[in-house]
């Protein structure tokens, strides 16, 4: 992937997709410097890693009065703690590049000056590490029967490492309760012959946001992917999904 220019960048926020509703994000993250200067540093400063921590920053344009709206969405999770992830310039397709972690919604402002298109300001501020993986389910393609997703060759994961999976239920439609229940698979190769189920997210019934990861043992398999398990009367789902190992 060579230099950019930014024309499109996604970001998904626990439930609801930000893509057409903001015009500027901002991810950073960083380590906290502790200083460990001491009388054999040869009279320069020494310095130690501390605590790490990421933020995501967004502004754009404000909309209200649905569940999919800017302001609902930050109405319900502010002060609280959801997945976000984020590409730059991409269609969130399988494979592209995701960053994401499980933050709290920390500040939500709104409205402006008079004339001004009614805009709104967020920050969130990262509960979990900041994980570089893959997107592993696209958020335009509707899900209406149970099935699997397309398998992601992302390494084994060593001892102390997690596998960390973020999911977005973007809308739900049908009728007699649709619900889905999502899992994360891995296998030893690419045909997925016998697949090892590593996380399942909640059954989910409405738009909103699920983050899981393993728990630190190792796992030799190097290929993964999301599957699920769809009910209901008449069921749609559109849903975004990343995974990535730190």
């Amino acid at each position: 992937m060579g230099k950019t220019v930014l024309t499109n960048v996604r970001c998904f926020a626990v439930g609801v997709d930000l893509t057409g509703n903001s015009n500027k994000i901002e991810l950073s993250s960083e380590v906290e410097v502790k200083d460990s200067t001491n009388y054999g540093s040869q009279g320069y400063k020494e310095v130690v890693g501390g605590l790490g921590s990421a933020e995501i920053s967004g502004e754009g344009q404000w909309e209200a009065l649905d569940v999919t709206k800017v302001d609902d969405s930050s109405w319900a999770g502010l002060g609280g703690v959801g997945p976000w992830s984020i590409s730059a310039n991409s269609g969130a397709a399988v494979g592209d590049l995701a960053y994401f972690t499980q933050a709290l919604r920390s500040d939500y402002k709104l409205f402006g000056s008079v004339g001004d298109l009614a805009p709104w300001t967020s920050t969130a501020k990262s509960a979990w590490p900041l994980i570089r993986g893959q997107f592993a389910h696209p958020p335009g393609t509707a899900r209406t029967a149970t099935g699997t997703g397309t398998g992601l060759n992302l390494g084994a994961v060593a001892a102390g490492k997690r596998m960390h999976a973020a999911l977005h239920v973007l809308s739900v439609a049908g009728t007699s309760t649709p619900t889905i229940t999502a899992r994360v698979e891995s296998s030893v190769d690419n045909t997925f012959a016998s697949p090892t189920t590593r996380l399942t997210f909640a059954a989910a019934t409405a738009v909103g946001g699920q983050t899981l990861r393993t728990d630190g043992t190792a796992i030799t398999d190097a290929w993964w992917r999301m599957a699920w398990t769809i009910s209901g009367t008449t069921p749609s789902f559109l849903f975004a999904a990343a995974l990535g190992i730190g």
